[in-house]
């Protein structure tokens, strides 16, 4: 049997479990959109702020409010991609009032899910006891988890709403477990975990028996995050673990490619690399679909990071890094690169 499966998630049904995380800085609805043409079977948007989008919902491009380059940002963030046909906004807050206010507010964007961030890491959102702190107050996280619910079914049709987490805040209070039975109870139709405590950062290794353990324990999916870079991670991943999905964070920058090769590997125990010319190709496209987003200005300052992540590991890479981080205009990335 092949490890590539159908995934349900309260009433949403996935053609596959190969999913693209929420990633800050990176997955705005372009990139989230060369993801689903590679193969991606669900996307999360980064996370967003519950409390900006409630209280300013015209800077997502959510009713009346502001307009402009800023706003054609912040609207890239959760706006669904022409081919997305399932994706999920994710949001984050310390508490639950802010969360239900913000999920109403999704109700024009039509989201399939609703997911909550209990595992970012990073101080400017912990430290108002949103992402990693909820793991801290596993009553609050429940009441959040609740407050999603509610909103979802008053006016996003019952959509499902799912959470990701941590193992925990530190290695001594390990309490995925725990979080994730009160999230279940509260409603939250499927949980992801990203294997590594809140102190650990983005450093270290994942502990996958936590996945392996939760998988064991709840009733609904569980989807395995940490230390996917190749497609043989992934494999070895749903072998291993027995979660029913795997969610490409960091392994995914500037490869969208590693969901066709995955899908490859599990189909048929093989997968072509890219070459370089289809790699570059599909950066620009990535370029002129942030462009017609954004703007071209904006979009050549944000893809500098995004072309320095395509080319690494390729020929001469640092030389054409250092060129690519002055581009600012479209021709620009056509001259450095000779495209």
């Amino acid at each position: 049997m092949s490890l590539y499966q159908t995934v349900k998630i309260g009433s949403l049904e996935l053609d596959g479990n190969l999913f693209v995380a929420p990633l800050a800085g990176y997955t705005n609805r372009s990139f989230r959109s060369l993801c689903v043409e590679q193969g991606a079977n669900f996307s999360f948007t980064e996370l967003i702020s519950a409390e900006a989008l409630y209280r300013n919902p015209g800077m997502y491009g959510l009713g009346d409010g502001s307009d402009g380059a800023e706003t054609a940002t912040a609207a890239s963030l959760v706006r669904r991609a022409e081919n997305e046909t399932r994706y999920a906004v994710q949001l984050f807050a310390g508490n639950a009032e802010a969360i239900y206010k913000a999920a109403l507010a999704l109700a024009p964007l039509k989201p399939d899910a609703v997911d909550i961030n209990a595992g970012c890491p990073v101080p400017k959102v912990v430290k108002n006891g949103a992402g990693s702190a909820l793991m801290k107050d596993p009553e609050l996280m429940g009441k959040v988890v609740e407050a999603a619910v509610r909103a979802s079914r008053e006016a996003l049709g019952e959509v499902p709403v799912t959470i990701k987490m941590r193992s925990g805040w530190d290695f001594n209070t390990i309490n995925y477990a725990q979080c994730a039975r009160i999230a279940v109870e509260a409603g939250a139709a499927m949980v992801s975990l990203h294997s590594r405590t809140r102190s650990q950062g983005y450093s270290g290794k994942s502990d996958w028996t936590h996945l392996a353990d939760l998988a064991s324990r709840v009733t609904v999916p569980v989807t395995g995050s940490g230390d996917l870079y190749a497609p043989e991670d992934a494999q070895r991943m749903l072998r291993e673990t027995g979660c029913a999905a795997v969610m490409f964070a960091r392994g995914v920058m500037g490869n969208p490619f590693v969901f066709r090769a995955t899908r490859s590997l599990l189909d048929t125990g093989a997968w072509e690399p890219v070459a370089p010319a289809e790699r570059m190709r599909v950066a620009f496209r990535h370029l002129e679909l942030l462009a017609a987003d954004i703007g071209e200005r904006t979009a050549c300052l944000e893809m500098r990071k995004q072309f320095c992540a395509y080319i690494k590991g390729t020929a001469g890479a640092a030389a054409v890094r250092e060129q690519v981080v002055r581009a600012q205009t479209i021709e620009d990335y056509r001259k450095i690169l000779e495209m």
